[in-house]
């Protein structure tokens, strides 16, 4: 196991109308988007900002992925000390990889990976200093991490041995089944559960910290986006809602107040 928890850190969205997704990420969300232009013959891509610093990023799908018909969606970066031997040990215990270690110039290396049952996300291993962990409820930032597994338990098991995630306690959700939290080290964390039969495939859901949950979710409906599920309250005293941007891609809110 690692000494030290490996966490999601950075977020990217990839979309198929990425000045329609700027437009209705900085209304719903909240944040400051500009153009990051320190990777030479890098694709066009928008980082958002909260009040702090930068959450993540807007791309265009790339030309194969669109051919193969991948939707829009958010996908998470793992942070690493060595890209090529975590891709080497994800493969070993099972994961796929789906683009081999690579470097993006002036930020670091990374490669694109799917756990064992299929559930997509990226190692990066950043060129420059870690920046300092703000608490998991600083607006704009993701607040919590939601895993759609086939099998819950064997996925725990994959991220705690791979990553050093621990086990924070398990919600009985009733026809849902169990709903089993995570720690992924200071101020990050999460839950996974068996996905449901709708659902295709296994994949992330990412929530981003909103001031109000009622006023966030008129504004994704206001804005073209859909609400899938919610608002509604969890245990830990906070709302939710789940929802869809006008480009298809999933993504969900999260406050502490109505």
């Amino acid at each position: 196991m690692p000494k030290s928890p490996m966490p999601f850190f950075w977020y990217e969205l990839m979309t198929s109308d990425l000045d329609a997704a700027e437009a209705f990420y900085t209304k719903v969300v909240g944040w400051r988007a500009e153009p990051f232009d320190k990777a030479p013959g890098m694709p066009r891509y928008i980082v958002v900002n909260s009040a702090e610093r930068g959450v993540g990023g807007l791309m265009t799908m790339p030309p194969d992925a669109a051919k193969m018909g991948v939707p829009p969606a958010w996908i998470g970066y793992i942070h690493t000390r060595d890209t090529d031997a975590s891709t080497r040990a994800l493969k070993a215990a099972g994961g796929a990889v789906h683009r081999e270690p690579d470097d993006i110039p002036g930020v670091g290396r990374f490669s694109v990976v799917a756990d064992p049952q299929g559930a997509s996300f990226m190692f990066l291993q950043p060129n420059l200093p870690d920046q300092p962990v703000l608490p998991a409820t600083t607006p704009g930032h993701v607040g919590w991490h939601e895993l759609f597994a086939s099998d819950r338990e064997a996925a725990f098991d994959f991220y705690s041995s791979q990553f050093g995630w621990t086990h924070a306690g398990d919600f009985d959700i009733g026809e849902m089944g169990i709903y089993q939290t995570f720690a992924a080290g200071p101020e990050s964390g999460g839950g996974i559960m068996n996905k449901p039969p709708q659902m295709a495939v296994p994949a992330w859901l990412f929530y981003f910290n909103v001031a109000a949950i009622d006023a966030a979710a008129r504004r994704v409906t206001d804005n073209g986006g859909k609400i899938v599920m919610g608002p509604m309250a969890v245990p830990t005293g906070q709302w939710i809602v789940q929802c869809q941007d006008p480009q298809g891609a999933y993504f969900a809110l999260l406050a502490s107040a109505r």
